[in-house]
């Protein structure tokens, strides 16, 4: 049962205790993730601005790497002029964003409602790269997740867990011992109205440390979870879905299975502009990893434009080591493609 809340109640001193004293195996990972009550719930938060989206929607997905400027990564999309924001890997009380609450920062410096769920429960204070980022040696909080970011009031919200058991905190699933998590890949989904009717909209993560057969198991879990909450309504997915993630030197996104499994189910990938979305960054400086991780795919919606949206900002700083992705989106309801979209590349 996912609750909506207003705050997410932090993790315990006996909590965190136990988190650290316990086998890093599967079983004891599935206990821990029932007994901290945050990660079944949804935290909502911030200002809608206005009552209804139009029927058509721009629509941005965004990996933000921690979100280490939430305000100049709002402005950096202010000319897109975001109905909804799909966005992964924000930071909430961790000592290497300040522990600030960056969706709440994000939202409020657009204007927009959020909801935020958490992907992970962080044990320590990151990976190498990312420690002298650090105000402290403590993290208030130490979530990480997913966020949607909305113009108008949601109507109904919910969390879809794709990971129960501890890709990230057991040593059986091949855990990073140097970034020690408890959670699990997740969704956030959220039904907005809009001019022609209520939308879904999907902000998802899948897992980069797996191969493409442990993602498309992920994508199953998440169209069931989708169709659970939403029957029938148009769909819009989009996030990382760390494509080809485990196939270097090429990273080949078109090994994986997840797309096809994706169409049976009806539906279409062709919100997604042409070209790769990595790039190198002031946590990830990996120059040879050229790879297309970022997604959308609705059914029930209209592709008009697409494109992929540069992370650098006017001084060239890379905001994160994900490039956006956005599209133009205009609700169908039948999953018809009437006219195939504009592509771009844009370098704001």
């Amino acid at each position: 049962m996912i609750r909506v809340v207003s705050e997410l109640p932090p993790v315990t001193g006996a909590e965190r205790a136990r988190l650290l004293a316990a086998p890093r195996i599967a079983e004891a990972h599935r206990e821990m993730m029932a007994d901290v009550p945050a990660m079944s719930m949804v935290q909502t938060g911030g200002t809608a601005t206005a009552r209804d989206l139009p029927a058509t929607l721009s629509v941005v997905a965004w990996n933000l790497e921690r979100c280490l400027f939430p305000e100049d990564s709002a402005a950096h999309l202010a000319h897109l002029a975001p109905d909804v924001l799909l966005l992964s890997e924000m930071d909430h009380g961790m000592a290497r964003t300040g522990q600030r609450h960056t969706t709440e920062a994000m939202a409020a410096a657009m204007g927009m409602a959020y909801a935020y769920g958490v992907e992970f429960h962080e044990l320590d204070l990151g990976g190498p790269t990312e420690r002298h980022f650090c105000t402290d040696d403590f993290n208030a909080l130490g979530w990480h997740g997913n966020a949607i970011l909305s113009k108008v009031p949601f109507e109904r919200v919910t969390l879809i867990r794709l990971d129960d058991h501890g890709h990230w905190f057991s040593a059986e699933a091949g855990a990073d011992p140097e970034q020690p998590r408890l959670g699990g890949r997740m969704a956030l989904a959220a039904v907005l109205p809009t001019a022609a009717g209520p939308v879904c909209m999907v902000s998802t993560h899948l897992e980069s440390n797996a191969d493409a057969e442990h993602r498309a198991a992920q994508m199953r879990l998440l169209l069931d979870g989708i169709e659970a909450f939403a029957p029938g309504l148009p769909v819009l997915i989009g996030g990382d879905l760390n494509t080809g993630n485990h196939l270097p030197p090429d990273f080949d996104w078109r090994r994986e299975t997840l797309f096809e499994l994706a169409e049976t189910r009806g539906y279409d990938w062709g919100f997604t502009a042409d070209g790769p979305t990595t790039r190198p960054s002031l946590i990830t400086p990996h120059p040879e990893r050229v790879m297309k991780l970022d997604w959308f795919a609705g059914r029930g919606l209209a592709p008009r434009e697409t494109a992929v949206v540069s992370s650098l900002d006017g001084d060239g700083r890379p905001l994160s080591d994900h490039d956006a992705v956005w599209c133009r989106a205009a609700v169908t309801g039948d999953g018809g493609l009437d006219r195939p979209p504009k592509t771009a590349y844009l370098s704001r």
